[in-house]
């Protein structure tokens, strides 16, 4: 299974609309995802999965990689939606997005009905991946565990702002933005009383836990929407929130969402220049048997190191993208 994939932007397209699934390979998302869930009314369901199996024939999805999500574990329509899809349309998949998990035996279930697949059509076994949403109490409650489940196929997490919002009963005024109520009044100041007001980031703990379960298993941790998609400005400030928690990509629920996310989570010029440089001068310690390195007047220490590859392979994978 290719654990190499870049998650910097991935575009939600609804499974009714075949103008738009037959355009989103040409849009430049690293993933695009075909929606049989939320954007699907529940008469619809049926013949949007129809439709998903259609548009995955009709399409060339060379320029990015290629996801369904299907229904959640608690309807009647999710295992139909794996069966019909995957054994139409599976040579076409690189993973299976599943909403709403809530403990690892969801996890399990969706694998063993892709191990059944595989073998009956002669596949590659763990050739399609699953990458999840971490959307409910349960799911968050239960990440770490979850994290573990199937590492053979379990390859994502995204953390579903807008359900886990509604599941712990948040009170909030939009999907995946800031919060006024969220915030909290410094004492009055010494000369004229006046107060300011900080606000802070409603979903830090959340992203947070969710990236630490990730990473602690080598998954990749995504954030998920941002409903105002007029709102650029928004779009990028919680994009890089999600990068400076540890996030590697963000969901783009309209086309104009894309290049914005793709540009959060490319590193600059200037970042990669200085992860060369701490490299470099890694390799030219060792080669001088010096046992600490400096660069710039500060000394360069195994974490620094660690993040320089990281961002190094991560930039390699763009170039070849």
């Amino acid at each position: 299974m290719n654990r190499a994939r870049l998650h910097r932007s991935e575009l939600a397209v609804p499974g009714t609309n075949m103008r738009a699934m037959q355009k989103a390979p040409t849009l430049g998302a690293d993933v695009v995802f075909l929606d049989l869930e939320d954007a699907v009314a529940p008469d619809d369901k049926e013949q949007a999965r129809a439709n998903v199996i259609e548009a995955l024939g009709a399409s060339d999805w060379s320029r990015c990689a290629v996801s369904v999500r299907v229904n959640g574990l608690d309807t009647h329509w999710c295992y139909r939606d794996i069966v019909d899809v995957v054994e139409a349309r599976g040579e076409m998949l690189e993973t299976v997005l599943v909403p709403k998990v809530g403990s690892p035996s969801d996890v399990e279930f969706v694998a063993t009905l892709l191990d059944q697949i595989e073998q009956a059509k002669g596949w590659e076994p763990g050739r399609i991946g699953i990458h999840i949403l971490i959307e409910t109490a349960a799911g968050m409650a239960d990440v770490e565990a979850i994290s573990r489940a199937r590492p053979d196929r379990l390859e994502a997490m995204v953390f579903g702002v807008a359900d886990y919002a509604a599941s712990v009963q948040a009170r909030t005024t939009n999907i995946g933005g800031a919060n006024p109520d969220y915030a909290v009044l410094t004492d009055p100041g010494p000369q004229t009383g006046a107060r300011e007001i900080h606000w802070g980031d409603q979903w830090h703990f959340g992203i947070s836990r969710m990236v630490a379960a990730c990473r602690a298993q080598g998954l990749r941790p995504i954030d998920g929407p941002f409903g105002d998609y007029e709102d650029a400005e928004g779009f990028r400030s919680a994009a890089r929130r999600a990068g400076a928690l540890g996030c590697e990509g963000k969901w783009a629920i309209h086309p104009s969402q894309i290049e914005l996310a793709n540009e959060a989570f490319t590193p600059g010029e200037a970042e990669v220049d200085r992860a060369r440089r701490i490299l470099q001068a890694m390799e030219e310690g060792a080669e001088q048997g010096k046992g600490a390195v400096s660069l710039d007047g500060r000394l360069i220490d195994a974490a620094s190191i660690r993040m320089a590859e990281n961002l190094m392979r991560k930039v390699e994978q763009m170039r070849a993208r």
